[in-house]
């Protein structure tokens, strides 16, 4: 157990946070949460010895190894992806060098039968058992199924890193922190510079990892799936809740609604006992009374409502003009940079009304794509953008194209036209842009209010296409639930890229897989998508495990009744397990499903009163979270099984 005890971090004239406490235990899944900020990333550093205190101490078990991947870090290797991704088993390899050492003096010595020979012969022995114990012999194969796991090809890793972007040398650094297996995890926006393919990956890996994972993030789903339990930091104090992010929620607005009432209930006693004292001050007979009130009101300790941030973009996009039916048709489209090949022959048709996701790994073309349905690259190939068609486009980089040197009122004037131009002020307000901001430099903004600056842009010309390319880039969770509302009554056909799965859930009717160089169809939202390539891959299985059948019929008559009869049994086995599999993606849908329900309905609050008042609706969430948690489990469980029983 890892103990962090009274910590206060003083910051800019006043304290960051104050005393604050709690316990990390071996197999924790913590979310760390709170406002930009509140100091989340601070408690990490401090965490890992990087800042100090300026009081509390933080207490490891000795011997107790942590890894720490923070949200951003500049890499200088000028070693390929595999030599810097080995670079975490610095013990493994310098075992390594001590064995390749040990027998370098054995091939060069003759005398055999000497002392010095056999001392020599022992420690290479030594090394050589120490080696296998500490997973020497696993080193190639590990590094490996994590890098690809990542997201690198085979090829990319004899590639020198400095060949990558900053976000691929991220994974890299990511990568060395798993090999590397410490007892603590703190991972600040893991997500950040990964594709939704390696976020699955991730999820996966961190949900199995035998030490204590301590997560900031924005991805709520990322979040839900990996942690049980959440700290908040807000009002410079923690708050320590069993559960994941959105069981936090929950809880934290039942706490909110406890405060409001013990406040309203104090400040009632409050003016009673002041009515008390005012009524009966100057009457002798009631001063010892009236005295004990007095002193009453002294001693009390006042109840504070915490300052809950309710704020958060609100606004609608303007209702989109009209179209025809054919929105985007490609044929053959094509697009090289150079001599490397990025997307090819492209088939591609969109309708009007359509809600589209591009998904796939960084880097399979889907940016590339959508510059040129924007007409922002050449390509090759047929392109046809339907009749009265007007594009919207919020690029990944969006931020970056704003004019640094001018204010956030002439970002906007600039561009307003008509009546909006004397609604411009409105319109930043409710993109949390106060009086005092608007006259604010683009420069000095952060990169979350150059992003909501950028989104304020799009609304002040009416389009009936939108394409957008990362648009929760910087964005908090509140803010990504409006956005999303905002989309979902967008009436014009949408094309959007990202990784964020709890943002796309119900958000697109229609999914398209980037991968070698093409697309490839899904109908549905992410989560079907996501299901459709489970079941892809046990059917891969389902014809390998037959072909593996097949190929042994060539083998000795005599021989063969014997393994016929066991690869019918197991052939029997698999499609029992694949069978249960199916059943429980049946169920978990099923609740997901369920779930998004209800998540809709405490979305919108003023309009479900009645069926959130009652309180019933928090106890079906909790049981259908319960049953969710325990049939992904089983799922897991049967994974596993069926994995075991393609590899006897």
């Amino acid at each position: 157990m890892i103990s962090v005890n009274n910590l206060s971090v003083h910051f800019t004239g006043e304290f960051l946070f104050t005393n604050v406490s709690f316990n990390i235990r071996e197999k924790d899944r913590i979310g760390l949460v709170g406002k930009n900020g509140t100091g989340k990333t601070t408690i990490l550093r401090i965490i890992t010895g990087i800042q100090k205190p300026e009081t509390g101490e933080v207490v490891l078990p000795s011997g107790q190894t942590i890894g720490y991947l923070p949200q951003e870090m500049k890499v200088s290797s000028r070693k390929t992806v595999y030599d810097e991704a080995i670079t975490a088993f610095a013990e493994i390899l310098d075992v390594k060098k001590q064995i390749e050492k040990y027998f370098d003096e054995l091939v060069q010595r003759t005398d055999f039968e000497s002392e010095e020979y056999l001392k020599i012969v022992n420690k290479h022995s030594e090394a050589s058992e120490k080696f296998r114990m500490i997973g020497g012999l696993t080193i190639q194969a590990d590094t490996e199924r994590i890098l690809g796991g990542l997201g690198f090809s085979k090829d990319d890793l004899d590639r020198p890193l400095q060949e990558f972007s900053n976000g691929w040398q991220m994974r890299v650094e990511l990568a060395k922190i798993l090999l590397r297996k410490p007892d603590l995890l703190l991972l600040d926006e893991p997500t950040n510079h990964l594709d939704i393919v390696s976020i699955q990956w991730l999820e996966e890996f961190l949900i199995k990892y035998r030490g204590a994972i301590i997560l900031v993030s924005h991805d709520r789903a990322f979040l839900d799936n990996i942690t049980s339990r959440t700290i908040e930091i807000s009002g410079k104090k923690i708050f320590d809740y069993k559960g994941g992010y959105s069981e936090y929620i929950l809880k934290r607005q039942q706490r909110f609604e406890q405060q409001k009432s013990e406040y309203n209930n104090q400040q009632k006693e409050i003016r009673q006992i002041e009515r008390f004292i005012e009524r009966f001050r100057y009457k002798n007979t009631k001063a010892r009374q009236v005295q004990s009130r007095v002193k009453m009101l002294e001693k009390m300790d006042g109840i504070e409502i915490e300052d809950f941030d309710h704020s958060s973009i609100h606004f609608k996009f303007p209702p989109a003009p009209h179209s025809g039916k054919i929105v985007i048709n490609t044929k053959g489209l094509s697009k090289n940079y150079g001599k490397e090949n990025i997307i090819n022959n492209i088939d591609f048709l969109t309708v009007k009304g359509e809600k589209i996701a591009f998904v796939g790994r960084n880097g399979e073309g889907k940016s590339t794509m959508s510059k040129i349905l924007i007409g922002e690259l050449e390509y090759d190939g047929e392109l046809k953008i339907g009749h009265n068609v007007k594009i919207g486009y919020y690029a990944q980089n969006q931020w970056e194209m704003l004019n640094p040197k001018k204010t956030v009122f002439e970002t906007i004037d600039d561009v307003a036209v008509g009546d909006i131009r004397a609604k411009i002020r409105g319109l930043l307000g409710s993109f949390l842009f106060s009086e005092e901001d608007i006259e604010k430099k683009v420069k000095v903004l952060s990169g979350g209010e150059k992003s909501r600056l950028s989104l304020a842009k799009l609304l002040l010309t009416p389009v009936n296409l939108l394409i957008l390319d990362e648009p929760t880039n910087h964005l908090d969770m509140q803010s990504k639930d409006i956005l999303k509302n905002a989309l979902l009554q967008f009436d014009g056909t949408l094309i959007i890229v990202s990784h964020d799965r709890d943002f796309l859930q119900g958000l697109t009717n229609k999914v398209f897989e980037f991968k070698n160089k093409n697309i490839k169809e899904y109908s549905g939202d992410i989560y079907d998508y996501l299901n459709s390539r489970n079941l892809e891959s046990l059917k891969e299985l389902e014809v390998f495990a037959k072909e593996k059948r097949l190929s042994g019929k060539k083998e000795n008559k005599t021989d063969n009744k014997i393994k016929w009869e066991q690869s019918k049994e197991l052939d029997k086995k698999i499609r029992k397990v694949t069978k249960q599999i199916n059943n429980s993606e049946s169920k978990i849908e099923k609740l997901e499903n369920e779930i998004a329900e209800i998540d809709s309905i405490l979305s919108n609050p003023e309009k479900n009163n009645e069926l959130i008042s009652s309180g019933e609706i928090y106890k079906n969430y909790d049981e259908l979270k319960t049953h969710l948690s325990s049939e992904m489990n089983k799922w897991e469980d049967l994974q596993v099984e069926l994995e075991g029983l393609e590899m006897e």
